[in-house]
């Protein structure tokens, strides 16, 4: 019996020692709701290649996580693994000092430059969060209620109207459009920055816009303005006052046709209603299109606090994110968020790979107002979405409307003030 006391002892002690010894990892994030995923599936693969190292997933709830982390850091005690946010928060906590450069981390040839540069200096030279995932804009359709009616996607603007249109007058009492104005932002995200790359030409109209060559009130960022508008006579009775969950439940009821979308929604819906069969397709081009584009947005990414007394296993941690183990564990648990990597991913949602398959079709850009045009008030995504609520609502007009934006955001953005002084605002 004493024998084996002490084999147990000597187990329990050299089980402790091991515990003793191994790195602590602690990840700061603003997604509160994966915290299963990140416990049961995403660390525990971690542990297959390094299981002296231990991870703790300790996020905040969204709406505060920019201002607790700040406070962490300010205070010292923040993880050792910061999930960055795209652009211009993730920029200020590198500015200050927070955020490692990862240049030369194993791993990092697996992102272009355009997956990279919502978490890279302006010149690209410098890269200081890793790549996680993006999500893609397009449209889920119910495919019952396609194959009911005898309707099939479209693929051009004229083709896009036209099917609202005939949906109208064979169902009248299903909303075309399954959208609504009340919370605003979805105006904007799921209208205006889903159909715009395709008006204003992707990445090179965005990159004119931000030197002053373009403003809201020009060529192609003003028709997307007008394409909006045409929105409004297909959208579901009371569409001002539904809200983005209420958006929801009627497209997962099957009380509409179309849902303007944002690859997030996918997982959602497939919870909301498992027997809901979903089609997507693209945003329609608009007539003489040579080029077709999709808004690719970068959504998430993860750094390594300056402050870490962990480093070097931290490092490991992040180089492991870039493997293609990660990228198809990822996407292939969270519907709707891509990977970054330059590498093919095999996503098995039907749904999700559709959405990814355009990426091999269509010219990739991001959000527009995300990049320096809201480094400021007034910022210019907010001022998006009540231009663009306030189109479908009727009580702006969309000239009025790309007027005021352009007026708003020439009143201190540098490259644009010629702007200001042509369309005399402020008289």
């Amino acid at each position: 019996m004493w024998k084996r006391m002490g084999i147990v002892l000597l187990a329990v002690a050299l089980l402790t020692a091991g515990m003793a010894s191994a790195e602590r990892l602690v990840i700061e994030s603003w997604r509160n709701d994966d915290l299963k995923l990140w416990r049961d599936v995403i660390i525990p693969a971690f542990n297959k290649h390094y299981p002296d190292i231990q991870v703790v997933f300790a996020p905040t709830a969204p709406a505060e996580y920019n201002a607790v982390l700040d406070s962490k850091l300010q205070a010292g005690t923040a993880g050792d693994l910061i999930t960055c946010r795209p652009f211009g928060k993730s920029f200020e906590l590198y500015q200050k000092g927070y955020l490692v450069p990862l240049n030369d981390l194993p791993g990092m040839e697996h992102y272009t430059a355009f997956a990279k540069s919502a978490w890279s200096t302006e010149d690209g030279r410098v890269t200081y969060c890793v790549p996680m995932a993006s999500v893609i804009h397009g449209f889920l359709y119910n495919r019952d209620l396609f194959e009911k009616y005898g309707f099939a996607p479209p693929k051009t603007e004229e083709e896009f109207f036209a099917l609202l249109d005939a949906m109208k007058k064979k169902a009248p009492r299903l909303a075309p459009l399954v959208m609504g104005t009340k919370d605003q932002w979805e105006s904007a995200t799921m209208g205006w920055h889903n159909i715009g790359p395709n008006y204003y030409g992707g990445e090179a109209g965005r990159k004119a816009f931000l030197a002053g060559k373009e403003g809201f009130h020009t060529d192609g960022f003003l028709t997307t303005y007008r394409v909006l508008a045409r929105w409004a006579p297909y959208l579901p009775r009371g569409y001002k006052a539904i809200a983005y969950p209420d958006a929801q439940q009627m497209f997962v009821q099957g009380r509409g046709f179309i849902y303007p979308a944002g690859s997030w929604d996918i997982g959602v819906f497939h919870q909301m209603n498992p027997k809901l069969r979903m089609g997507a397709f693209p945003p329609p081009a608009p007539a003489g299109a040579s080029k077709r584009y999709i808004s690719d947005h970068p959504d998430i990414a993860m750094g390594l606090n300056a402050a870490s007394p962990h480093k070097e296993a931290a490092k490991k941690f992040l180089s492991w994110l870039t493997t293609k183990e990660f990228a198809e564990l990822y996407g292939n648990a969270l519907s709707g968020f891509f990977p970054l990597h330059n590498f093919p991913v095999q996503i098995k949602d039907p749904v999700a790979q559709t959405f990814l398959s355009w990426r091999k079709t269509h010219e990739g850009t991001f959000r527009m107002t995300y990049y320096k045009l809201s480094d400021r008030k007034p910022d210019a995504e907010t001022d998006l979405w009540t231009a663009s609520s306030s189109i479908l609502n009727g009580t702006m007009k969309p000239d009025e409307a790309a007027r005021w934006m352009e007026c708003r955001l020439s009143s201190w953005y540098a490259p644009h003030r010629h702007f200001h002084q042509e369309l005399g605002c402020g008289q």
